[in-house]
């Protein structure tokens, strides 16, 4: 599949590369490049390969609050909120920004899940609750870096400063009518657009951006971005064989509602201990870990990788892994298995990166 923007990255020789089913690019110049320009000025992304699922009807807080383990009742109107969707065993099925408009809700899924979503969604449909896969009506991009406010807001109709963080309004961006959210991927400051299907305000931004220094970013810099702030990637961090806890995202389960599904198992694990977690590292020898790679202690295969980079904010080697309760404490150290060869490193406290407000 392709976004509406595909013909312009091709244009503009980006590295074009499969995710999720769809044409997406991987980088224009190199990631670092566009990491660091993220990280100091501004950059602007193709998001459309994000799902959009609209929920509304008289019974649409009441189904959310069964497929979500966090409190959809607790957010107002224009607010956003993080959740998880779990199955029965307490497995994540994905994890899920939700809006709340004035008289439905935006449910934004990772797009590589958006069908498996929507049919679990229709799966568990209650009366008087209607969904529907927007995702191909709907333009989504992200302006993120230190720059971000002030480079929109020269196209925008709306005083930016007063959309908190994860809050969002109505307003227009280059004559479009726009939901404006400051929420965002990257660690950094910054703003998610969701828009009429068409490249103009792509363009009037990436013009807007000109004097910030703008550059359009393509996911190879969207990983290594989340995975600084250590913000989990389904397929990596999360999965159908993890749960919350496990993920350290207790904090989004609200264990004060009713029901939902997949609660009795969370709490079951929540009474008898999780047996493994996730942990952030850092390579204490030149090397790189990458998913998938065996974390070990003592000659014992203890994890696994979920995620590794070079640092190009840090300059040294991240990681994050699932790993034994019992190796899981900050400061042991551990070993990375590289090409048949351990690699020295050590558990340290996420995030890795905090931008400075």
């Amino acid at each position: 599949m392709k976004t509406p923007l595909y013909e312009w990255h091709v244009a503009n020789k980006a590295r074009m590369v499969e995710f999720g089913g769809w044409e997406m690019p991987v980088y224009y110049t190199t990631v670092s490049d566009e990491h660091n320009c993220v990280r100091k000025n501004v950059g602007l992304f193709d998001l459309c390969h994000m799902g959009q699922i609209s929920v509304s009807g008289d019974n649409a807080l009441e189904f959310l609050q069964q497929i979500a383990t966090n409190n959809i009742s607790k957010i107002t109107i224009g607010q956003v909120q993080y959740s998880l969707v779990c199955n029965d065993l307490g497995g994540v099925v994905d994890d899920i920004l939700v809006y709340r408009k004035s008289d439905s809700y935006l449910v934004v899924v990772n797009a590589s899940n958006t069908r498996k979503d929507f049919e679990w969604f229709n799966a568990h449909k209650i009366r008087d609750v209607e969904i529907s896969n927007v995702s191909k009506n709907i333009l989504m991009l992200a302006v993120q870096g230190p720059s971000a406010e002030t480079c929109l807001q020269k196209i925008a109709s709306i005083d930016l400063k007063e959309i908190k963080y994860y809050y969002f309004k109505m307003g227009e961006i280059n004559g479009t009518k726009s939901l404006i959210s400051r929420t965002g991927y990257t660690g950094e400051d910054g703003f998610e657009i969701y828009a009429e299907c068409d490249t103009k305000t792509w363009e009037a931004i990436l013009d807007a951006g000109r004097e910030y220094a703008i550059k359009p970013i393509g996911l190879g810099a969207r990983d290594t971005l989340r995975l600084e702030a250590a913000m989990p990637l389904y397929g990596h961090e999360l999965d159908i064989d993890t749960n919350p806890l496990e993920a350290g995202l207790g904090h989004f389960v609200d264990s004060n509602k009713k029901e939902f599904i997949g609660k009795d198992a969370i709490e079951r694990v929540k009474k008898e201990g999780i047996r493994k977690k996730l942990v952030a590292f850092r390579m204490l020898e030149r090397s790189i870990p990458r998913h998938g790679y065996k974390i070990v202690k003592n000659g014992k295969i203890v994890g696994k990788v979920t995620s590794g980079t070079m640092s190009p904010t840090l300059k040294e080697s991240i990681g994050l892994g699932y790993i034994e309760k019992e190796y899981s404490d900050l400061n042991t150290k551990i070993d990375i298995v590289i090409r048949d060869k351990g690699y020295e490193a050590i558990i340290i406290k996420k995030p890795f990166y905090k931008r400075k407000e």
